[in-house]
């Protein structure tokens, strides 16, 4: 059932009054938690809260416990509700909510204004808003029953995909940790030995790269014609599509057939590296039965002593001393010559291999589903965000037990 919404003004006496931040002399900010904490701007927030990283002991404005803080210089619109006393800089403004206003729905509505306060700013240099524009904003509006409902529903929500986060954080540390045991013990308990570049298991060899199979550059196919690029279904790999030590998705491009014979193909169980410019080190897995890359990513294409999907924990696990080794100006740099000539530390046992890489392969798929999850309860909340707004759903239409793991605390 659609409801009635209405809107009101931020700065009316019973919705919120805004309070601008104001810088304190440079002299009163600290490092190490002298005074209450000081935030400047977006670069303090997180999902819901900012973390401190400054403090001042002559703070000029305040915000309180409850407050919403609103980034009023670039970028503009992003907010995070306060938990403590703390003093505020010019890049923010603290909003706090009036008698007729839910503190939760009040930052949800505030959250869903965000691209018309964009929209609002002004400004040459970097875009701004001022105390007439966040006390004029026009805001969604509901009697206090349904603002305490919404704010309550999202806030649940907020709450899943934080679990989310937490519960991914700690797969891809523990990701971490069993890489490093994995690939400085092995499998086969043996003895460790000094290699130079770390201790490994007893039996494990020191080899370039290119033992590991054929490396290959990518290339960017010539433009004259848009067919390289246009209505393509083959997966074109850039350093922007590799999330370090994760299959590759999708990528940004797709080229066609003719673009591919052009380009320098690589096939599924391929390693890619980025060996150019300020994201090389990073490493990701091919899984397209056919793809390219461009000019920046040396791949791997592992031989039949050579485990794929271990070749690509391997590389994973050697990335930052393989990044090193690059030549570092203008542009740090890993010719194909120098890359395939660097050595890494290994077990030559297939068996071996193929046990680390399910291992690993276990866990990957263990982030993949958390990942996922947390990819669709974003684009719920998002959804829902629009709908309870602009009225289109109500809170009662929707199964509010489903998201109620925590309770609502600053």
């Amino acid at each position: 059932m659609k409801l009635s919404v209405v809107s009101a003004t931020l700065g009316d006496s019973g919705v919120a009054s805004v309070i601008l931040g104001q810088s304190p002399p440079s002299s009163a900010y600290n490092e190490v938690g002298d005074g209450l904490p000081f935030f400047q701007g977006k670069v303090d927030f997180r999902r819901l809260h900012p973390i401190p990283r400054v403090w001042c002991t002559d703070g000029r404005k305040f915000a309180e416990p409850g407050d919403i803080l609103i980034s009023v210089r670039a970028p503009v619109g992003d907010v995070n509700v306060a938990t403590d006393h703390s003093a505020i800089g010019r890049g923010l403004a603290a909003v706090r909510p009036g008698p007729d206003s839910d503190p939760w729905f009040l930052y949800f509505a505030l959250l869903y204004s965000k691209p018309t306060l964009e929209a609002m700013a002004t400004g040459s240099t970097f875009a701004s808003i001022n105390r007439t524009t966040l006390n004029g904003l026009n805001i969604p509006f509901f009697d206090r029953l349904t603002q305490v409902a919404i704010g309550r529903f999202l806030r649940s929500l907020v709450y899943r995909i934080e679990q989310e986060d937490e519960t991914l954080r700690t797969v891809q540390a523990l990701k971490r940790a069993t890489m490093q045991t994995l690939f400085t013990r092995g499998l086969r308990d043996e003895p460790q030995k000094e290699t130079g570049i770390g201790p490994v298991p007893e039996s494990w060899e020191r080899l370039p790269i290119s033992a590991l199979g054929r490396i290959v550059t990518g290339n960017t196919p010539a433009t004259e014609t848009s067919e390289n690029y246009t209505d393509g279904e083959i997966p074109f790999i850039a350093p922007g599509d590799i999330d370090h030590g994760l299959r590759i998705e999708k990528t940004e491009k797709l080229i066609t057939p003719l673009g591919l014979k052009k380009s320098r193909p690589i096939k599924a169980g391929t390693t890619c590296f980025v060996c150019i410019g300020s994201t090389i080190g990073k490493v990701g897995y091919a899984a397209s039965e056919v793809c390219a890359t461009n000019q920046q990513i040396n791949s791997v294409m592992p031989n039949e002593n050579f485990d794929p999907l271990f070749t690509f924990y391997l590389m994973a696990h050697w990335a930052e001393y393989v990044r090193r080794q690059a030549s570092p100006s203008p542009v740090p740099i890993l010719s194909k010559g120098a890359f395939a000539q660097i050595e890494i530390v290994t077990t030559t046992d297939i068996g071996e291999q193929r046990d680390i890489a399910t291992i690993l392969d276990i866990i990957d798929r263990k982030i993949d589903l958390h990942r996922r999850k947390r990819i669709v309860l974003e684009q719920l909340f998002k959804a829902l965000l629009h709908k309870l707004m602009t009225g289109e759903t109500g809170v009662g239409e929707l199964e509010l037990a489903a998201f109620e793991d925590r309770k609502v605390t600053y």
